[in-house]
């Protein structure tokens, strides 16, 4: 229809240059319609004494704008309208047809593969119709492009797309030849996450347009994909950690599908985690957290996965693969108590059982005296708490009770604050009748370690009544923050395990946190005997490390008033206290963007570098030992980062898919600083298998930003004629004219009409 109007197609009026090519000045042409415009009016204006009294107000103007329309439309056409284009010379020119040969186009839909389909399109006239005007050049296009003789070299195998990388070679690599246009016939899947801006400025450089026709469903009707797993990258021997997966689905809303969770390490699955969940609404993400344990130590590559439903159509985007490197080096915790009570009692006994987890610990019995327990020398703590970082920086964790802030030094103070941020260290506060707001804390210079902001005033701890008064208690439930969290899931299933903490017997005191900082996470909440909700344990990251409250001492009723055989006591304070030191890092911290390298083995590996007072140590000489599938080994010297002290960084590229072990160690002055091992693994052949539909977004902003157009393989027939309007390649400046538009004479009658239709209604013919 365009061209039917405008007889030439969209491309020559988006390329090309209006112009009035009569003899006469522009500048008598806007005389000439003024000119008309007030000599009708003045023709009208005369007219109106004699004219009937409904040719008044409104309908004057009606006529006298259709009128001087008329008018200038043919004073227009006088000075003879056209548009100048630039225009490929037949046959002096390239036209480079990519065709994507990647296995998304395998993808069957209708009984035809979408590469079936792409070849089809071109041998029905398309590719006849270009050569009869320019040179054709064929190139099947993956991770790169590469020319082919016909069509028949296509086999949709290549297990990565990246258009953009690709486009950008092929401009670069024909350079020297007159590329008039690019084709590209692909379903959009671009693996590297879109298109490039340096790739865009290398084909605008050359004014190369990139027509793009797409191929595939742009939605599924029944599909079910994994989107994300958010795991963390490494954990304790023996710890419980949580998967958070993402997931959408089409076609079976309200559906139950089965996610799973199976350690695939040694090559046989085994199954650790497995729930049945409802799916959610069509096409809207949907989160699901599980909880397993990861079991002993070394790297542990893991399968999760979902359903398959009946009637899906690509089962192959409902699995995806994890990698956590499982420490078995144990943590030790730092415990001081301001006097002896039960809650440090049950905590250390609830710890026992923790190979992975060592107290030792501090418990004032009187005003000079301490009790020491779990000590691993007799000299260990015989001062009391450290005064020296090489002292206290041998822990992982601290642990505050009911003690008061005039216990510590203004030195100690700073250790402290200093084990938090410097270190990177954990810390958690418990409530006491010394502790918090009624031990002074908020009165120091550590109050912006602390994920609240503590009461000003003293008399903040509160203790329960008497059990047998039959008063109201104070209880625990479950705040928002914590349904997903591992350090307060008791039971597997969300719903069952916010009932449970609504069922855990009375605390036996409780004191009030204050206020949470804007950062922090609340993960439980408390209800006090007047019916005031108070944060109950409270979490933050700062600096390098991270800090809690526990605003209670009393949660030793937990056990001591649950039945026989209840873990939940014990199963809080265990992943509460492995939270606190499992990412507590060591003198050499090693990491990677991201464990799972998909399809591309590049990789940049990062070490944070502390000496033994946990100081950068931006002079340290730092190696990755990099150990591969097949006898791959690799010594790579990692380089500061600039602006950094402290942080090194190496690029390295993984040459084949498995997975791989890198041992990154640090020295100074020949004496070894520390060391840190991390794994990732690199696999081939995942990322085409999602996002399968086509993805016309992509498609579309390559072809407007380069000046091409977006083309449904139906509407290809107009190709050839679309195409030669193009400033690359070898061009030729042409004039087309616009007096002879049928638009132009429809345009002419509509007008004409208009006028006398009006004045026949209005009786005025």
């Amino acid at each position: 229809m365009f061209e039917f109007l405008f007889k030439y197609p969209r491309s020559v009026y988006s390329r090309g240059q209006f112009a009035l090519l009569g003899a006469g000045p522009k500048w008598m042409l806007v005389l000439l319609i003024v000119a008309a415009a007030l000599g009708l009016g003045w023709l009208i204006r005369s007219r109106l004494a004699q004219a009937a009294p409904v040719m008044r107000g409104w309908r004057v103007w009606v006529i006298w704008s259709l009128q001087t329309l008329l008018a200038a439309l043919l004073l227009v056409l006088l000075w003879q309208p056209a548009i100048t284009v630039a225009e490929l010379k037949p046959q002096q020119n390239i036209i480079a047809l990519l065709v994507d040969d990647s296995r998304s186009m395998a993808i069957s839909e209708g009984g035809v593969s979408r590469e079936a389909q792409a070849v089809a399109t071109l041998q029905n006239g398309v590719l006849a119709n270009l050569n009869g005007s320019f040179q054709t050049r064929l190139y099947r296009v993956d991770a790169v492009p590469a020319r082919i003789e016909n069509l028949n070299n296509l086999q949709p195998a290549a297990p990565s797309t990246r258009l953009g990388d690709s486009l950008k070679q092929l401009s670069e690599e024909t350079s020297d030849l007159p590329i008039g246009a690019v084709v590209l016939l692909s379903d959009g899947d671009d693996n590297t996450g879109g298109i490039s801006a340096d790739a865009i400025s290398a084909l605008r450089a050359r004014h190369i347009p990139v027509h793009t026709v797409g191929f595939g469903r742009e939605r599924a009707e029944h599909d079910v994909e994994l989107d994300d797993v958010v795991l963390a990258p490494r954990a304790l021997a023996d710890s419980r950690i949580a998967a958070k997966i993402t997931l959408h689905q089409r076609g079976y809303a309200t559906a139950k599908i089965n996610l799973t969770i199976r350690d695939v390490t040694t090559g046989q699955a085994k199954m650790v985690a497995s729930r049945i969940i409802a799916l959610g609404p069509e096409g809207n993400l949907q989160t699901e957290t599980l909880m397993f344990d990861i079991g002993g130590a070394g790297a542990r590559t893991l399968q999760i996965a979902a359903g398959p439903l009946p009637g899906e159509e690509n089962t192959a985007n409902n699995t995806l693969t994890r990698v956590v490197n499982v420490g078995a080096e144990p943590r030790r915790i730092l415990y001081i108590e301001g006097e002896p009570r039960w809650e440090f009692k049950f905590i250390r006994q609830a710890e026992e059982d923790d190979r992975m987890v060592n107290i030792a610990s501090i418990v004032r019995t009187s005003e000079n005296k301490i009790y020491r327990q779990g000590i691993s020398d007799p000299k260990e703590l015989a001062g009391g708490f450290p005064s020296r970082a090489e002292d206290l920086f041998v822990y992982q964790g601290l642990i505050f009770g009911s003690v008061e802030a005039g216990y510590f030094t203004p030195a100690q103070q700073e250790l402290i604050h200093q084990f938090v941020d410097r270190r990177g260290g954990g810390l958690l506060l418990l409530g006491g009748q010394f502790a918090l707001a009624d031990g002074g804390w908020n009165a120091t210079n550590l109050t912006d370690l602390f994920p609240t902001t503590l009461p000003t005033q003293a008399g903040t701890f509160h203790r329960e009544a008497d059990p047998k008064s039959g008063t109201t208690h104070t209880t625990a439930e479950l705040a928002k923050a914590g349904m997903d969290s591992i350090i307060t899931r008791l039971v597997d299933d969300p719903a069952a395990n916010a009932a449970k903490w609504k069922q855990l017997p009375y605390l036996m005191d409780y004191e009030d946190p204050g206020t949470p900082k804007p950062g922090a996470a609340v993960l439980a909440n408390m209800i006090t005997p007047e019916g005031r909700t108070l944060p109950l344990l409270i979490t933050e990251n700062f600096g390098r490390g991270r800090t809690a409250i526990m605003a209670t001492g009393g949660s030793w009723r937990w056990q001591m008033s649950s039945p026989l055989g209840d873990t939940a006591h014990d199963l809080f304070w265990q992943q509460l206290v492995r939270w606190l030191v499992s990412d507590t890092p060591g003198h050499v911290a090693a990491s990677v963007p991201a464990q799972m390298l998909l399809d591309n083995g590049a990789i940049t590996i990062t070490a944070d570098v502390r000496d033994q007072q946990y100081n950068p140590a931006p002079d340290a000489k730092v190696e990755a030992h990099i150990l591969g599938p097949s006898g791959v080994s690799a010594l790579v010297e990692m380089t500061p980062v600039p602006d950094n002290p402290g942080q090194f960084q190496a690029a390295w590229s993984a040459p084949k898919s498995g997975a791989y072990l890198t041992e990154v160690t640090a020295q100074r002055s020949g004496q070894e600083l520390g060391r840190d091992v991390l794994t990732f693994q690199r696999m081939d052949g995942v990322v085409e298998n999602f996002h399968t539909e086509q993805n016309r977004d992509l498609l579309e902003r390559l072809a407007s930003q380069t000046g091409g157009q977006y083309w449904k393989p139906a509407d290809l027939g107009k190709l050839a004629g679309s195409i030669p309007f193009s400033e690359a390649g070898i061009t030729v400046r042409e004039t087309k004219d616009l007096w002879d538009l049928p638009l132009v004479f429809l345009v002419l009658l509509l007008l004409r009409f208009s006028e006398w239709w009006l004045r026949r209604k209005w009786g005025i013919v």
